[in-house]
């Protein structure tokens, strides 16, 4: 079992991100194994970390997959590492989920990340104002905890000198100093309206990261993180892999590239642990789907940005298109959902046709349309369970859907406006007054992030749907 850490921060903005790479970094240049984690549903921060590390990084997210589901995670994906990194989300104590409460549960330590810059002795009483919040907490979230307090470091960016950081280390009581990061640094992660840059897009370079990593191992006591850094012990075994129904492995194609990069890891190996086989396609850069597949999957990401080019991929948009009046399966969430409409309205109001299952069209609006976790009742039976399934999610975007053409049950542009026998909503979002879940034949699209580990049977009545359900309608 490797050693974990819980990476905080006092604020969104503090820096949290920058040092959480910098630490993954430092440690995989002394040749240790790290295994990255990301508290909350935050896509991009996973994805700089896989980048870093070379592994995947694990979601934990305490709303959407229950605290059995993630202690099981982090004990599974952590155990042949050296180094477990867990970054926070938003402030330490922010949320009902908060990440104080993750590390509790998970018995690890916390390091505090403080933003310096304008800011000397003040800080003592900062760090013991979030060391005194947290007596108490850690006991909550597990009682079988064996430290009282999960805070037990600080390190702090945006350090101007040497005489800067020792005026704050000297304000500092009760907590290690482990180091800081300089404020001349120059590392910065471009950022834009869902928040950091995607990694599929390079947003660091090489050198860039070997800097910061050779930072963090100047100014930051790595030594003295992993003297604190705890083993925790699993409280239970880990539970036996799923029964399996399926009679041969279907093949779901997924879509990745610059435009669609959203994915939960934990989704993908669900399905692989119900009996799937994973491939990858580019709406970008390819011309059709795989040809051998028998559904596909179309995740999130940044459609908007590369919408042109997905626009001038015809053939792609075709198979696309034929590929859902042929009933064959599709699954899609927020960018996905937008792909699969009539078109994209960019900001400037550019309109660049799609793949026209849908009807309805989607805009970019300047401010966010949605944001928060949603909590999905399923209406009808569809690919992620029966009716009268709860599922849990996510929704961030700044699209919204246009309904200059869409009519009750008309579920097909470029399709001839076929009249679909299925409800126009298969979701209900409870306590968000408002129906979800486009269905067009065997095609479903919503702007929700569902992870699949947020109800057991999720990924099995996928393959079921798949391998029993859809199968024997096209294959001949």
């Amino acid at each position: 079992m490797s050693k974990g850490i819980v990476i905080a921060g006092t604020h969104s903005g503090c820096g949290k991100t920058t040092i959480t790479l910098g630490l993954m970094a430092a440690l995989k240049k002394r040749g240790l194994k790290v295994q990255p984690f990301k508290a909350g549903p935050d896509f991009i921060d996973a994805g700089l970390h896989r980048m870093v590390t070379g592994r995947p990084s694990r979601n934990l997210d305490l709303w959407m997959c229950g605290e059995e589901y993630v202690k099981d995670c982090f004990y599974k994906y952590s155990q042949d590492a050296d180094m477990a990194i867990i970054e926070g989300v938003m402030g330490m104590y922010d949320g009902e989920c908060s990440t104080a409460k993750l590390a509790g549960l998970l018995n690890l330590p916390v390091i505090l990340v403080v933003d310096a810059y304008g800011m000397a002795e003040s800080a003592g009483a900062l760090v013991q104002g979030f060391r005194d919040l947290g007596f108490g907490i850690s006991k909550k979230a597990n009682p079988q905890s064996l430290t009282p307090n999960p805070l037990v470091g600080v390190i702090f960016n945006r350090v101007a000198s040497e005489r800067h950081y020792e005026r704050l280390k000297r304000s500092i009581r009760n907590v290690k100093v482990l180091g800081y990061l300089p404020r001349d640094l120059n590392f910065e992660i471009p950022h834009r309206h869902l928040g950091l840059t995607v990694v599929e897009e390079n947003p660091l370079a090489e050198e860039n990261m070997q800097r910061l990593a050779d930072a963090v191992l100047k100014h930051i006591n790595t030594d003295l993180l992993l003297n604190i850094a705890s083993t925790p012990r699993p409280l239970h075994p880990l539970p036996p892999p799923p029964l399996q129904y399926f009679t041969a492995s279907p093949l779901i194609a997924v879509a990745y590239d610059r435009a669609f990069s959203f994915y939960y890891e934990d989704n993908l190996d669900l399905l692989r642990d119900a009996g799937a086989e994973i491939v990858v396609f580019s709406p970008i850069a390819n011309v059709s789907v795989p040809a051998d597949a028998d559904a596909l999957y179309i995740g999130g990401g940044y459609p908007e940005l590369y919408a042109r080019e997905l626009s001038e991929n015809s053939s792609m948009l075709k198979s696309i298109n034929e590929w859902a009046d042929s009933k064959r399966p599709i699954y899609a969430e927020c960018g996905g959902l937008m792909y699969l409409s009539r078109g994209i309205y960019d900001p400037d109001g550019n309109f660049f046709p799609m793949a026209g299952i849908f009807s309805f069209e989607t805009r970019m609006k300047k401010e966010r349309a949605h944001l928060g976790y949603r909590e999905i009742l399923l209406k009808e039976d569809c690919i992620l369970g029966k009716k009268g399934e709860r599922l849990r999610g996510h929704e961030f975007h700044y699209s919204e859907i246009v309904d200059n053409n869409y009519e009750s049950g008309v579920m097909s542009y470029e399709l001839k406006n076929e009249k679909n026998s299925s409800p126009l909503n298969c979701y209900s979002l409870l306590h968000g007054n408002r129906d979800e879940g486009y269905v067009f034949k065997n095609t479903l699209a919503s702007y929700v992030h569902v992870h699949f580990g947020s109800n057991p049977c999720i990924a099995q009545n996928f393959v079921n749907f798949i391998s029993q359900e859809s199968k024997w309608k096209w294959k001949t």
